[in-house]
């Protein structure tokens, strides 16, 4: 069986890395954005389904995903599942 998502999120990574972006303008339009050590910093990664980064809060356990642009490599919009 397919993964439902995969057209949907091969579309999202298109559009995300076509237009990468430079961390300032990511964060006036997500707020909070991270580098990779940031974020390890602050998450614990549990999988991958580009662009999307399954994680694991590390201040407080909870469970959701952040986006992200492979170059440079940024994350934002962490959403609790």
């Amino acid at each position: 069986m397919g993964d439902p998502t995969e057209a949907t999120r091969r579309a999202l990574v298109s559009q995300i890395n076509n237009n990468a972006t430079v961390r300032q303008e990511l964060e006036e339009r997500h707020g909070t954005v991270y580098d990779t050590e940031e974020m390890r910093e602050h998450f614990e990664a549990i999988g991958f389904a580009a662009p999307f980064i399954v994680v694991r809060r590390r201040s407080d356990g909870a469970k959701g995903s952040l986006m992200f642009q492979h170059s440079p490599r940024l994350y934002w919009g962490f959403n609790a599942h």
